[in-house]
């Protein structure tokens, strides 16, 4: 049930509103899901991603010099399903100076299932101080080094972005421009692999 749209999974909203069809009937299972008032409130949420994303890419520069009605339209692009509404603004977040060779750092959020943790964030560059391109494996080496296998043993999880495991050698810059979510920020899952 989940849409999407030219390659990215609008499912964060869609999941909210799914939940909370499915416990329409039932009482709300407040110890286990955050209760979110109106739309106004999941508006306003996403609209705080949105500026931590810019923030961490671009000093929040891009984000303060758009106009309120660019904030409404990435809003009511996402929330209509309509893919060219959004990404006529969303694309001046994804941009960065070519001489910057990528975003400052890269937005990114890391979950596991077996931690107590919601997630996972720290600072990131894109690029190292030699001018190499970070890749996913880079990343997860330093900010979630369980969750790579060692060269000499077995694969114990699988790091999943919008259902997909992407190869770890990935430059973490085109990860972030190609399948951030439309908070524009990598939402990267860790699961124990499947032992069927």
């Amino acid at each position: 049930m989940c849409k999407s749209l030219h390659g990215h999974m609008f499912s964060f909203v869609l999941d909210e509103y799914l939940v909370v069809e499915c416990w329409k009937q039932m009482s709300f299972p407040e110890k286990d899901l955050l209760h979110c008032p109106s739309k106004d409130a999941i508006e306003a949420h996403f609209m705080s991603c949105m500026k931590e994303a810019d923030a961490l890419k671009h000093k929040s520069q891009v984000i303060n010099e758009m106009q309120k009605k660019d904030h409404k339209q990435l809003w009511m692009g996402l929330q209509n399903d309509r893919f060219d509404q959004f990404w006529a603004i969303n694309r001046k977040l994804m941009e960065y100076p070519a001489e910057e060779n990528g975003f400052r750092y890269i937005p990114f959020r890391i979950y596991q299932t077996t931690t107590e943790r919601p997630f996972i964030q720290k600072l990131f560059r894109p690029v190292a101080a030699d001018g190499q391109l970070h890749t996913l494996g880079d990343l997860l080496r330093e900010v979630c080094p369980s969750a790579i296998a060692p060269e000499d043993g077995e694969k114990k999880n699988q790091v999943m972005i919008h259902g997909i495991e992407p190869m770890l050698e990935t430059p973490l810059q085109w990860l972030s421009e190609h399948l951030s979510y439309p908070d524009n920020f990598l939402h990267i899952s860790i699961i124990p692999q499947p032992t069927d």
